[in-house]
């Protein structure tokens, strides 16, 4: 049924799906930037220069694009070896992305910046941007576990140039992901611009 379906369309279902999934993360994020907008209008705003740590995190995600695209073009070429350092590679600087949002949390925790009640609190802005990486975090949790699936697939010889589906999939996920993060990154940093 599937090699029915790619025949006729040329995209595999589980692709398809893949980027229906990008779709409506795409449009949640959309939602929350335009909240985030909108908010920013209605007064009651503290703004605030984004802690560096979250440029760290930007740098890293950057880098970990560059180790995804050696480990799927290694598997499209049959190095087995590279696959397997490519993804290693990326998951170790998916972590270290966790890591440097975990300190830029704690850095805005540091100078007084909470997660804090809309009604009570005068730096809600600090909410909108936890929020926010805190949502991005759950995606980058969820490419990790993508990630390690397809490391131990790897490890089984079950990812080469005749079988590219898992590793093209991860491939457009993690892209996905560490684009919405520059996104989103380059609208935090210029929002008190706006």
């Amino acid at each position: 049924m599937n090699a029915e379906i790619t025949a006729k369309t040329g995209v595999h279902p589980t692709k398809f799906s893949l980027w229906l999934l990008c779709l409506g993360i795409l449009m949640l994020f959309a939602g929350l930037t335009s909240a985030y907008i909108v908010r920013r209008g209605d007064g009651n705003w503290f703004d605030f220069a984004l802690p560096v740590e979250f440029l760290y995190s930007t740098i890293l995600v950057l880098l970990s694009s560059v180790t995804m695209i050696y480990a799927f073009r290694s598997a499209k070429n049959d190095n087995l070896q590279g696959v397997n350092v490519g993804l290693f590679a990326t998951i170790l600087l998916g972590v270290g992305f966790i890591v440097s949002q975990y300190m830029g949390w704690s850095s805005m925790e540091q100078n007084d910046l909470h997660f804090v009640d809309p009604k009570n609190g005068d730096r809600v802005s600090a909410s909108f941007l936890i929020a926010i990486a805190a949502v991005h975090l759950l995606h980058i949790l969820a490419g990790i576990l993508f990630l390690i699936t397809v490391l131990i697939k790897a490890f089984q010889s079950k990812v080469h140039k005749k079988n590219l589906l898992s590793i093209d999939m991860c491939n457009t996920y993690w892209h996905f992901v560490g684009l919405l993060w520059v996104y989103l990154y380059l609208f935090l940093y210029f929002a008190p611009d706006l």
